[in-house]
């Protein structure tokens, strides 16, 4: 294993505390109470009377979810041990810190272990502080699940915290919070590809077991199964497998305007990601479809992974003025 850590079993405390003296303008640690030292908290987060805008789930993902926390965007980051969920307590914790009285919404992937958990927080922060939390699971993993709201989330949740938090800060009310950030999730799609496992710290190796020049279209952030497991082929091949079931799963069709994000898992360097993007733009355009704006780079990762994975949101006026809000947080300034 190639990493710089040192007990592996700190790995997470001693991330957190890098980043938030890294990061001391933008974000503070809650360390008291039910927060467990596990709340990546806004300095600004009570600064303004709205919506509270609470993500999170298993670290390991960075800058997912605390890249994100900074005025105009998120207000805080539960954050659970590596590919686990945040536990209760803190969950609750994160709703009692941004709460203004208008209520709080928390935004994360769906899977088992996050529902339950961030259920309980807002069962608590119902009956002991009379907080209103409602919940939002992004469900952009096309290869997941021929049943949408069975489906993983993954990259594309950085669309769905854009577009809550940018409605937060408008000022709107935590029903038109909770519907901007329904309308981002059913717009947008996302599928990934990945060439390696990433590295467990406590494990001192990989999570799963791959071959040496091979990579599995579909597979999930935390190494859930894709659908295809072959050699390395090349890139415009892997994104034309990766692109077709994307464009016909909503589907996106001629006239479309999208937002493209394509995403490294960990690994995968810059000179790649632009090379995919090269191919996602040609067969956009073959197909009549618009690209208003694009993000290249790690916004997503599953630690060391190699991979890359795509996400295209179909735009209209409201969700292209959710996504332009000014917003300034470590890992993304809009100005």
């Amino acid at each position: 294993m190639k990493r710089f850590i040192n007990d592996p079993y700190d790995v997470v405390e001693e991330m957190l505390a890098g980043y938030v003296i890294a990061h001391k303008d933008y974000v503070e640690l809650l360390t008291e109470g039910e927060a467990q030292g596990r709340v990546v908290l806004s300095k600004t987060a009570k600064k303004k009377d709205k919506v509270g805008v609470i993500v999170g789930g298993g670290s390991g993902h960075e800058p997912l979810f605390l890249g994100y926390v900074g005025p105009g965007f998120v207000d805080a980051a539960v954050i659970g041990n590596i590919n686990t969920s945040p536990s209760p307590d803190p969950c609750y914790a994160a709703a009692k810190a941004v709460d203004t009285g208008k209520g709080c919404v928390y935004l994360y992937g769906n899977y088992a272990g996050d529902v339950m958990n961030f259920d309980m927080g807002a069962e608590k922060a119902d009956e002991e502080d009379d907080i209103r939390v409602e919940t939002v699971l992004t469900t952009d993993d096309v290869i997941s699940s021929e049943n949408i709201e069975d489906r993983r989330g993954i990259a594309g949740m950085f669309f769905v915290f854009k577009a809550a938090s940018a409605k937060a800060d408008k000022g709107g009310d935590l029903d038109e919070v909770v519907a901007a950030a329904q309308k981002c999730n059913s717009a947008m799609r996302t599928m990934g590809v990945a060439m390696s496992s990433p590295t467990l710290p406590s494990k001192g190796g990989p999570i799963f077991e791959m071959e040496e020049g091979d990579m599995e279209i579909g597979m999930g952030l935390h190494g859930e199964p894709g659908v295809r497991r072959g050699k390395i082929e090349p890139a415009d091949k892997v994104v034309d497998q990766i692109m077709e079931p994307i464009l016909a799963d909503l589907p996106y069709v001629e006239g479309d305007e999208v937002y493209v994000m394509v995403n490294s898992l960990g690994a995968t360097p810059m000179q790649d990601l632009h090379i995919c993007f090269r191919r996602v733009a040609q067969i956009l355009e073959a197909k009549g479809i618009s690209i208003y704006k694009s993000i290249v780079g790690c916004m997503a990762s599953s630690m060391d992974m190699a991979g890359m994975s795509i996400t295209l949101v179909k735009l209209d006026d409201e969700l292209k003025e959710l996504f332009d809000h000014p917003c300034d947080a470590p890992y993304f300034t809009q100005i």
